[in-house]
């Protein structure tokens, strides 16, 4: 079976369609999304139609889980918070009750587990973040205990597309873009994010898993990151400062935190109110 994974569309469409179309030439199986097909961008509820209309298999994000209400807005940031309030206010109870049910978990064929965050802890894993060798450590660990003998996990919410191999006790990224996968290793895979790309790399990122080949390529598609901004900024949910380079940005906020006035910027970025 050949999949494509992808995760964290945040509701920019234009990355969104982008993404499908590139996966259309890929002549995969099934799409497995997972999670936050919500957040930070404008466009929620046309994200969500394309991802039932091209059925596919989801788990539940953090981002999901906040706007659809199972978990509370202070796990996430004051953008992510207003962003999620925007977003709950403006999809349908249909749409509303799509990300309601979304599992925290799925498996494919005893070959693949899919999560949000992380494979541990059994409560609150999609908030769980794979961003060190300890915490990849522990997924392993709850990977090769798992009853169903998969010897794959695939993550998202980190937005870093990488590829992580456990073999011989010791954890190893494997830089390359395609990877043939070992069969006495062990394997945590992450597309990266569709709609909000973090680092370098600006385009949106996903995988195409073949299991009868046993290899996992990342891919790479440009879309319109004008058109993407323009709607977000419009809607009023850019961060405060996203029009600064990221270590400009990271920078005046750490100063403008020393001197008690970033709670003032967060007032002054907040969107209009809906009338």
């Amino acid at each position: 079976m050949k999949l494509a994974l992808i995760s964290d569309i945040h509701a920019n469409l234009q990355a969104l369609r982008a993404t499908l179309d590139d996966i259309a030439s890929q002549s995969v199986a099934r799409i497995v999304c997972l999670g936050d097909i919500v957040g930070y961008n404008a466009n929620p509820g046309e994200c969500i139609a394309l991802v039932r209309r091209a059925d596919c298999l989801c788990v539940a994000g953090n981002h999901d889980r906040a706007v659809s209400r199972p978990i509370a807005t202070e796990t996430l940031s004051g953008t992510a918070a207003r962003a999620a309030a925007w977003t709950r206010a403006r999809l349908t109870d249909d749409e509303l009750a799509f990300l309601a049910g979304l599992p925290p978990t799925a498996e494919i064929e005893g070959e693949l587990i899919v999560v949000h965050g992380a494979l541990h802890p059994q409560d609150g894993r999609e908030t769980v973040r794979l961003d060190n060798d300890e915490s990849r450590g522990f997924s392993f660990e709850a990977l090769i205990t798992h009853p169903s003998g998969a010897r794959i996990c695939a993550f998202g919410h980190t937005h870093d597309a990488a590829i992580y191999e456990f073999r011989h006790g010791r954890i190893m990224r494997r830089p390359e873009e395609a990877v043939r996968l070992r069969n006495d290793a062990h394997y945590l895979i992450n597309p990266g994010s569709v709609g909000e790309p973090r680092g370098g790399d600006k385009r949106a990122s996903y995988m195409v898993l073949d299991l009868a080949r046993r290899i996992v390529t990342v891919r790479r598609v440009e879309y319109d990151t004008v058109a993407a901004s323009v709607a977000t900024r419009a809607a009023g949910l850019a961060p405060p400062l996203s029009f600064l380079p990221a270590p400009v940005r990271h920078a005046l906020k750490r100063g403008l935190r020393t001197l008690g006035l970033e709670e003032a910027l967060r007032e002054r970025s907040a969107p209009p109110p809906r009338i």
